[in-house]
């Protein structure tokens, strides 16, 4: 069921990810950018997919937080509590 939950968030993410970056620089162009006003010199591609990574992070924290939040309070406290279960069953290091 986890493998099901992380691709209802990461595939999301990663469209909305691609529409934003498509957006973002439609404006911005990767040359003109400054960081503590230098600017900088890695090549557009790094910035690119930097900014790509950026923006799925970003997307993939609001998706995962829809998700949680779209559960029930009831499924949400079962959940942890069959986590405390499992940790008191494991063997201490």
């Amino acid at each position: 069921m986890w493998k099901l939950n992380v691709m209802w968030v990461l595939w999301p993410a990663f469209l909305a990810a691609g529409v934003l970056e498509m957006l973002v620089f439609a404006v911005i162009d990767p040359e003109d950018m400054r960081w503590m006003g230098q600017y900088l010199s890695w090549p557009r591609q790094a910035i690119y997919s930097l900014g790509f990574f950026i923006l799925w992070g970003v997307t993939a924290l609001a998706s995962s937080l829809s998700l949680l939040l779209s559960r029930s309070g009831e499924w949400v406290n079962l959940e942890g509590e069959a986590a405390m279960r499992e940790d008191q069953h494991r063997p201490s290091a």
